[in-house]
């Protein structure tokens, strides 16, 4: 065991081609040259206000097709972007480093802060997402008006039974190439079966994972929940009680932070019948109302769905 675990989790080094960042129709070029594929969906009228929405694992922009449709009706734009190793960007399916993720996400706000000059701008993480977006709110934060962070992925090692996170570090020193399907998991990430069925038909999406992935993801997971309690800003926290992907005690203690941050003005929604795709679930209107409605009145509080302190204190004490 111990010769085997020579090897080494493979992590996809950049470009290294020096490049002045720039956002085209289907591209943000990034100063080491990488594209990153776009998505864009503009409001027909007058925009007011400009959403940046990062995907989960395995997933690409077009995960935020439904709620870009959505948020066009109320007047917001939404922009999204192929992350590195996901959708069509080069490597897709290889690692690419928590650091490098998160200077793209830096480097994509401020090309569309320049670009949309006078527009409140905001984030989105979802599931993995969420993780870059923390990373990046606590290293070097953009310049946003607020940030909606959607099922974060915030499962670290500290929450980890150990087992977990002894077969994982084994895995990724062993055979870190190898590629992990999650067939035989009894998990359901939506209620909406019918664009379940369209995720597995979509050759962009991503079905069987390498173990370095998820090493780097754990890693990527790790550096999001600690300064947490430092994070700045407007936030709107939204989960699904049926969530299985991210389970609840982790998004609590994720609470519990944002709640005692002196710099953050926290809102946190809990929805009895959402699952880890809350925007995608079938009562997914529910949830981007009050998205709509949160960057709408500039991110204050959004009336529906249940409350997440007493859903936490549930969760603790039972």
């Amino acid at each position: 065991m111990l010769l085997m675990s020579c090897a080494e989790p493979y992590v996809q080094p950049s470009p290294a081609i020096h490049a002045d960042p720039r956002l085209t129709e289907s591209y943000a070029i990034m100063e080491d040259g990488y594209r990153l594929p776009l998505s864009r969906w503009e409001t027909a009228a007058d925009s007011r206000a400009v959403l940046l929405a990062l995907h989960g694992l395995n997933d690409y922009s077009s995960a935020f097709d439904n709620l870009g449709n959505y948020l066009n009706d109320h007047g917001i734009t939404v922009i999204a972007y192929d992350q590195r190793g996901f959708g069509k960007s080069d490597g897709q399916g290889l690692w690419h480093g928590s650091e490098r993720l998160t200077t793209d996400l830096v480097t994509v706000a401020e090309l569309l802060r320049n670009e949309y000059t006078g527009q409140p701008l905001y984030l989105l993480g979802e599931s993995m997402g969420g993780a870059v977006v923390l990373s990046s709110l606590a290293s070097s934060p953009p310049d946003v008006d607020g940030v909606v962070l959607i099922a974060p992925a915030v499962w670290t090692r500290d929450n980890m039974p150990f087992y977990q996170r002894l077969a994982l570090w084994v895995a990724a020193h062993t055979f870190p190439g190898k590629e992990l399907t999650g067939k035989g998991l009894d998990l359901k990430p939506s209620d909406n079966i019918e664009m379940l069925r369209a995720l597995g038909a979509d050759e962009l999406v991503i079905k069987a994972t390498r173990v370095d992935v998820l090493y780097g993801v754990s890693n990527l997971m790790d550096d999001a929940m600690p300064e947490a309690s430092d994070v700045p800003g407007n936030i709107l926290l939204l989960y699904g009680e049926h969530d299985d992907i991210i389970p609840a005690p982790p998004i609590c203690e994720l609470y519990a932070k944002l709640s005692s941050s002196e710099s953050a003005r926290l809102t946190a929604v809990t929805y009895e019948n959402g699952y880890h795709m809350l925007t995608r679930d079938l009562h997914a209107s529910v949830v981007m109302d009050d998205l709509a409605t949160w960057i709408k009145q500039n991110g204050n509080a959004a009336e529906p769905g249940s409350n997440m302190r007493s859903y936490c204190n549930k969760i603790i004490h039972g």
